[in-house]
C-alpha cells in the first residue's frame, strides 16, 4: 500500500476553512452595517444643541446608555435605542417562562416551542421599543433639541427608532445563526469597543488639564489589567465533581474496568448575562426619567421621574444597591435556567454513573444543588465586585470620566467565548481533514 503525495487534490485542503472564513466575513459585514447605522441620524434633530446636552450629562445615566449603544445615542441615530429593548423583552419572557406553566410547556417542546417563545419576545421587543422611543422623543422636544415638534417630529423619529431597534434584533439573530458567537453579545461588544478610543482620549486630556494625576492614571491602568486577569481566571475556573461508571459484565463474563470521569461546573455558570440583564433593567426606568421628566415647569409625575433619574445615576448609593441586588438575583435565576441538578442526577442514574460517596437519585440531586449554590454565590459576589468597584472608585477619587466594570466584564467574556467558538470550528475542520486523508489513502491504496 502506497501513500499518495502529489495525487491528492489540494483543493480539499484549501477549502477546509471555507465555512469558518464565511462566518467571520459575515460577522465583520454585520458589524460594519451596525456601525454605519449608528451614524445615521433621525430626522428633525439639532446637532449643536444635542452635542451640548450630552456634554453636560456625560457622567449621568445617559452616558452609560450611550456607551452601550456605541455612541449612537449621542448622535441620536436610528439605532439610538440599541439592543436594550430586546434584552429587556428576553428578561421578561424568561421570567414569565419560569412562572407561567403554558410557557414552560412551550420551552420543553423543542425547536417548535422555542420558535413560539422567540415570537413572543419579538412582539414584546416591539412594544418596549415603541414606549422607549416615544419617551425619548418627548424628552428631546422638552429639551429643545429638535428643529420641529408635534406629529411632524414624532412620526418619523419614532418610526426610525423602532425600525432601528428591530433591525438590530434581526441582525443579532443572523449573527448567531450565520456568524460566530452570540449575536446580541457581539453587537454589545462592538458598541463598547467603539467607545474605548474616547475613554483613552478623555484620560489623556484629564492628565494634560491637571484634572487627574499621571500616577493615578497609571495605577488605574494596572488595576484594569488586574481586573481583566481576574475575569479570565474566574471564567476559566471549574469545580470538577468526580463521576464513576459502574463495572459492566458481558455475556462472556468479561468484566470491564471501572471508568472515571468528572462533571465540570463553572464558578460563573451564568456568564455575562446577569450583568447585561441588570444594566438593561436599570437603564430602562432611569432613561425614561431622564427623557420624559425633563421640563422647566415639571408636574408631579415629571418631578417623580426627575428624582428617579437622579437617584439611579451611576455611582449613587441606591443605584449601587439595586445593581448589586439585580446581579445576584440574575446569577441565581439564570444558573437555575441553564443547569438543573434534578435532570443531571437522573441522567447520571440512567447511564449507570454515580458520584463517589453519594447515592444515585435524590442524594445526588441534593449534593449537586448544594455545590451549585456555593459556586453561584462565589460567582455572584465576583461579578458584583467587578461591576461596582470602578463606580465606587470613580465616586471616591473624583475621576472625571466614566469607568465601566460592566463593559470590561462583557468585553472579556464575549471575546473569550468568541475565541472558544473559533477553536471549536478549527477542531471540527481538523477532524474532517483527518477523515478526508484516511478516505483518500484508502482510495489510492
Amino acid at each position: 500500500m502506497t501513500k499518495p503525495s502529489t495525487s491528492m487534490n489540494p483543493l480539499a485542503f484549501i477549502r477546509k476553512y471555507d465555512e469558518l472564513f464565511n462566518r467571520l466575513l459575515f460577522l465583520l459585514g454585520a458589524l460594519v452595517v451596525y456601525r454605519f447605522g449608528s451614524h445615521v441620524p433621525i430626522p428633525g434633530m439639532d446637532p449643536e444643541s444635542l452635542s451640548k446636552f450630552f456634554q453636560t450629562n456625560e457622567n449621568t445615566i445617559l452616558g452609560l446608555f450611550n456607551m452601550f449603544s456605541g455612541g449612537a445615542l449621542e448622535r441620536m441615530s436610528v439605532m439610538a435605542l440599541g439592543i436594550m429593548p430586546y434584552i429587556s423583552a428576553s428578561i421578561i419572557v424568561q421570567m414569565m417562562t419560569a412562572v407561567i406553566p403554558s410557557l414552560d410547556a412551550l420551552k420543553k417542546e423543542g425547536q417548535a416551542g422555542q420558535r413560539q417563545i422567540n415570537k413572543y419576545t419579538r412582539q414584546l421587543t416591539l412594544a418596549l421599543a415603541l414606549v422607549q422611543s416615544i419617551g425619548m422623543c418627548t424628552g428631546l422636544i422638552s429639551q429643545n433639541l429638535t428643529l420641529t415638534s408635534g406629529l411632524g417630529f414624532y412620526i418619523p423619529a419614532v418610526t426610525s427608532l423602532v425600525a432601528g431597534s428591530m433591525f438590530l434584533m434581526w441582525l443579532g439573530e443572523q449573527i448567531t445563526e450565520r456568524g460566530i458567537g452570540n449575536g446580541i453579545s457581539m453587537l454589545i461588544l462592538a458598541g463598547i469597543v467603539a467607545t474605548f478610543p474616547q475613554v483613552v482620549t478623555q484620560s489623556i486630556n484629564s492628565v494634560q488639564q491637571g484634572q487627574m494625576n499621571m500616577i493615578a492614571l497609571l495605577i488605574f491602568s494596572l488595576l484594569a489589567l488586574a481586573v481583566v486577569a481576574g475575569i479570565v481566571f474566574i471564567e476559566r475556573a471549574q469545580r470538577r465533581i468526580p463521576v464513576n461508571y459502574a463495572q459492566k459484565q458481558s455475556q462472556e463474563r468479561k468484566i470491564y474496568a471501572q471508568q472515571q470521569s468528572h462533571l465540570p461546573l463553572k464558578i460563573n455558570m451564568a456568564g455575562v448575562i446577569p450583568a447585561i440583564f441588570a444594566s438593561s433593567l436599570l437603564l430602562f426606568p432611569a432613561s425614561l426619567g431622564q427623557w420624559v421628566g425633563q421640563s422647566p415647569n415639571p408636574n408631579i409625575f415629571q418631578s417623580f421621574l426627575q428624582n428617579m433619574a437622579l437617584v439611579l445615576s451611576p455611582g449613587q448609593p441606591l443605584y449601587l444597591v439595586i445593581f448589586a441586588a439585580l446581579i445576584i438575583f440574575f446569577c441565581y435565576f439564570y444558573t437555575a435556567l441553564v443547569f438543573s441538578p434534578k435532570e443531571v442526577s437522573e441522567n447520571l442514574k440512567r447511564s449507570g454513573a454515580y458520584i463517589p460517596g453519594i447515592r444515585p437519585g435524590l442524594q445526588t440531586q441534593r449534593y449537586l444543588d448544594h455545590v451549585l449554590n456555593r459556586l453561584t454565590f462565589i460567582g455572584a459576589i465576583y461579578m458584583t465586585i467587578i461591576c461596582l468597584m470602578p463606580m465606587i472608585l470613580q465616586s471616591a477619587f473624583g475621576i472625571p470620566f466614566h469607568l465601566g466594570g460592566t463593559s470590561v466584564l462583557i468585553s472579556v467574556v464575549v471575546i473569550m467565548d468568541f475565541i472558544a467558538q473559533v477553536k471549536a470550528h478549527l477542531m471540527t475542520h481538523h477532524y474532517h481533514n483527518y477523515s478526508l486523508i484516511q478516505t483518500m489513502e484508502v482510495k489510492h491504496s
